[in-house]
């Protein structure tokens, strides 16, 4: 990311300062994690892989995959998040991959040099459509030819569900004018802006629709394959807490994020999508 960039700070304040310590580990961060490791497993080959991890954040996927025994390289843009990457890998030998603090549009990698690419970020934050085909392509210059990638992106439609998930019920969000201003943003162009008000919104971001997604991958030169709903609706479920710490009621909740994953009518209920392409 541009350092001249309007909001870099903003951006990486928000990471740097914690944002994703257990995040994955509570609330609908939990099912996030579950359906997103389900998704690459379907596309990870079992013999052993070079992957890099663009935007890995604190590692959480790069351990994962680590303990997997892959050759694993994890490039991060905020210093913060990837130092507390580095001190998790001190204190546990098993975690053993690669951490460098990096733009996603700049890896000192060569050509061609990885087997499997997650770009699991970095299309959350490059708001201009210019910023993002370029990170695109610089992790298709890295990958091998007919390697997979994995990509995540926002729901332009998430911030409105979520609001609406708990209105009247945990809190009234959409009785705020700053609230209904920046979900109007992020519904007629996608650009996320959050409100002073609300400093542990995610930062300054751009939310894709499944279509723009799958545009700009064909625009970098990527087959894309699918884009999949990786929460599904079932986040709106109002005791998820409870039903999720249930075996029996997780596996439920779990099965219908597979069997509506592709529906493309319900695609943007999923505050997160995951995308598959190849580099053909």
């Amino acid at each position: 990311m541009d350092m001249s960039h309007e909001y870099a700070s903003e951006i990486l304040d928000y990471y740097n300062g914690g944002a994703e310590k257990d995040r994955l580990q509570r609330g609908i961060g939990q099912i996030e994690f579950e359906r997103t490791k389900e998704l690459i497993l379907r596309y990870l080959p079992a013999e052993k892989q070079v992957i890099y991890d663009i935007g890995g954040g604190i590692g959480v996927y790069s351990r994962w995959l680590a303990e997997m025994g892959h050759e694993v390289h994890m490039f991060e843009l905020a210093p913060e998040a990837a130092k507390h990457a580095m001190e998790l890998q001190r204190s546990h030998p098993s975690f053993n991959y690669n951490i460098e603090v990096s733009d996603a549009r700049q890896l000192d990698r060569p050509d061609n040099s990885a087997d499997f690419v997650l770009l699991m970020g970095p299309l959350y934050h490059l708001t201009e459509k210019s910023e993002r085909i370029e990170a695109l392509r610089e992790a298709k210059r890295v990958l091998k030819e007919n390697g997979v990638m994995i990509l995540s992106a926002i729901s332009r439609f998430g911030s409105a569900l979520w609001g609406l998930s708990v209105y009247g019920d945990k809190n009234d969000f959409i009785e705020d004018d700053d609230f209904m201003e920046m979900i109007g943003r992020e519904l007629t162009d996608g650009q996320h802006i959050r409100s002073e008000k609300y400093p542990h919104f995610i930062a300054r971001a751009f939310f894709h629709t499944p279509a723009e997604l799958k545009c700009e991958m064909e625009e970098a030169g990527l087959c894309h394959e699918k884009t999949a709903a990786v929460e599904g609706p079932v986040w709106i479920v109002p005791a998820f807490e409870e039903k999720w710490a249930g075996r029996e009621s997780r596996e439920r909740l779990l099965a219908i994020c597979r069997m509506v994953e592709e529906q493309e009518s319900l695609l943007g209920m999923s505050p997160h999508l995951l995308a598959v392409a190849r580099n053909r």
